[in-house]
């Protein structure tokens, strides 16, 4: 066998240290995030029952629509790689800066959203007790919307010239502003009066245009990006640009959300069969998404390694970037398995002494040991496609397996036939799994490069 079609080859295994490296950066911001909604839900929890419903609502309204800004952002991690491993390099502030009027753009529409929360709490039958606080929280959490949609923008540059430092420590520092603000502003804490949920709210917004004003600074003082010269020049927005930047990211912003939204519906309908299904169900999701984060992870290095392989034209190099990043979810997901599998009924014990949710939690949380894998690997496989910027037939897909299959299944097993939560489990994991084949078709597809494809290093167009 070949040195270069060898999967044991020193190549391979340098190609998988260096995709590691990229992630575990990553990995720390994507933990900083979570650790964030934990953080709002224990301050608020403690502050009230009330109040915690209310921060619970109003960030699944702030996140659901935020997930296609923050999808159709992530192009530009992809086209940054490309023009780098291009040789192009002195093309990218010119991107970033359309990037930057795209995100100013959605950070706008988001505002426009929130503002209109009433309506969508009246119109969710949300309880008239639990309205006035969420709306209270989606009022001043607004008002961060632009600073989240930049922060990613800057993120995503940084990324994609493969330096994720930043998000590791912006992600982390954000955490530790939000800790102490938060906890003032909902307790009455430290000479701040107690406004409850708005202040988390405020605290929540404030960091928000902490990060990214301090993201902002460091882009401008840095020598790591002074040769970009991403801020020298203003420019008014430029369609034909802007055009390209939806063209690639629009069909990822659309994805993330058919994912997102797929999980929050089943929720919801879980919510029908009663608060133990419904607990039982929210201990296993919150643990399928804790170990969710290390292939989001993966995924955004191989974008990065694939986008830049691409941009040098490379068949074998964006081969090889798309194996290392399913050879790190593969082991990573199947030992995520591995302790849901053994450890299921002890995982459950942690989040309640209810007997009869810890059942039932223990019971599906072995479905979400089925998941890890179709999980992981579609989200790999979306990933390695975004550094192709091959977007369009993976949405199709997304939207073709989630709501198309995985979702009426889903219904029909756990609401027609009666079989409960364990039904609409089953239709997540067919769901993820078709993703995961047809994703990694797509990919095999897509990876097959005609020979002298890309950007050559000379090339300047």
């Amino acid at each position: 066998m070949s040195a270069t079609r060898s999967p044991f080859n020193r190549a391979n295994f340098q190609e998988i240290n260096a995709t590691a490296r990229l992630a575990l950066p990553l990995l720390v911001g994507h933990v900083s995030v979570g650790l964030i909604a934990l953080v709002d839900n224990v301050i608020a929890g403690h502050h009230g029952t009330v109040t915690l419903a209310a921060v619970t609502l109003g960030t699944a309204l702030l996140w659901l629509p935020m997930l296609v800004p923050i999808g159709t952002l992530i192009a530009l991690t992809a086209q940054v790689a490309k023009l780098s491993g291009a040789g192009r390099e002195a093309e990218i502030g010119a991107v970033f800066r359309q990037a930057l009027w795209l995100a100013l753009g959605m950070g706008g529409l988001m505002f426009l959203f929130l503002s209109l929360a009433r309506c969508w709490l009246e119109a969710a039958g949300i309880a008239a007790d639990v309205i006035p606080q969420t709306q209270a929280f989606l009022s001043a959490v607004r008002w961060g919307s632009p600073a989240l949609t930049l922060f990613f923008c800057m993120r995503y540059l940084s990324e994609g010239m493969r330096w994720m430092r930043p998000t590791m420590v912006f992600g982390f520092g954000g955490l530790c502003v939000l800790v102490p603000l938060g906890y003032g502003l909902t307790h009455g804490r430290w000479g701040f009066p107690e406004l409850g949920a708005q202040g988390l709210g405020i605290a929540s917004a404030s960091m928000m245009w902490l990060q990214a004003i301090l993201f902002a600074f460091y882009l401008c003082s840095t020598t790591r990006f002074s040769h970009l010269r991403l801020f020298e020049y203003f420019e008014w927005p430029n369609l034909a640009q802007l055009r390209g930047l939806l063209s690639v990211g629009l069909p990822i912003g659309v994805a993330i959300l058919m994912q997102g939204g797929l999980f929050i519906a089943t929720t919801l309908l879980i919510g029908q069969l009663g608060a133990v299904s419904l607990a039982a169900h929210q201990i296993a999701v919150n643990v399928a998404q804790v170990c969710f984060m290390v292939p989001v992870a993966v995924a955004e290095a191989t974008t990065v390694r694939v986008g830049h392989a691409l941009g040098l034209g490379e068949r074998t190099g964006i081969r090889r970037a798309a194996s290392a990043g399913y050879v790190i979810v593969c082991m990573t997901q199947l030992l995520s398995a591995s302790v849901l599998l053994f450890a299921h009924g002890a995982i459950a014990q942690l989040y309640t002494q209810d007997v009869a949710v810890i059942a039932l939690a223990s019971t599906l949380l072995l479905y979400a040991a089925l998941l890890q894998l179709p999980d992981g690997l579609q989200m790999l496989a979306s990933g390695a496609l975004r550094g192709l910027q091959d977007t369009r037939l993976p949405m199709m897909i997304a939207v073709a397996s989630y709501w198309g299959i995985g979702m009426p299944l889903g219904v029909w097993l756990g609401l027609g036939l009666g079989w409960g939560p364990q039904g609409m489990w089953i239709g997540l994991i067919t769901a993820l799994s078709v993703a995961m084949v047809l994703m990694g078709w797509r990919l095999h597809r897509s990876s097959r490069l005609p020979a002298g494809a890309g950007l050559s290093r000379q090339s300047q167009r």
